[in-house]
């Protein structure tokens, strides 16, 4: 979920064919399954656990176990590993495969491999959530003096301010 000036949100996720084609993009499913909505609240689920963990994580937070649970549960219901499969055409190649009502258990799992490899390591330490309202975003901060997740961001922070600025400089000088 992107929130956008003028309190417009963008959510990759906010319908079944949506999560699909996100899904698609990031080669966590292949295209051949529609998802249905039931798949697409659970990695509605996820991601606000996700990001309920990273904010505690940068914020310094108690974490709470019961999101730890319910991303452990992710990452264990679904099996990461591909199968072997062979055609004339291709060769040997891996793919997942799973019944549809698995298939975004697998894309959960991966995703949820990929926050709790984050969370474990030193990077941890780094995670920090964007400064420019109304971003929700998580970065890491790789230079001491990194505020915003994007120039944009940043962009909408330095104009914000400058604003801010010139309309207090007019009701000073009016005054």
């Amino acid at each position: 979920m992107i929130h956008l000036p003028g309190g417009k949100i963008v959510d990759h996720l906010d319908s079944p064919e949506a999560t699909t084609a996100w899904l698609i993009e990031r080669d966590l499913v292949d295209g051949k399954e529609q998802l249905l909505s039931y798949c697409q609240s659970k990695l509605c689920g996820l991601r606000s656990d996700l990001q309920n963990i990273f904010l505690m994580q940068a914020t310094n937070q108690n974490i709470d176990q019961q999101v730890v649970d319910r991303i452990n549960k992710a990452l264990t219901v679904a099996p990461h590993i591909s199968l072997l499969h062979y055609s004339a055409d291709a060769g040997f190649y891996r793919a997942a495969e799973h019944p549809v009502t698995l298939l975004v258990e697998h894309a959960m799992s991966v995703i949820a491999e990929d926050a709790v490899t984050l969370l474990a390591s030193e990077e941890a330490e780094l995670l920090i959530q964007c400064e420019a309202e109304p971003c929700q975003r998580f970065m890491l901060r790789t230079h001491g003096r990194r505020q915003w997740c994007s120039t944009r961001c940043g962009d909408r922070v330095r104009a914000a301010r400058a604003y801010a600025r010139k309309r207090e400089n007019a009701l000073n000088s009016s005054a």
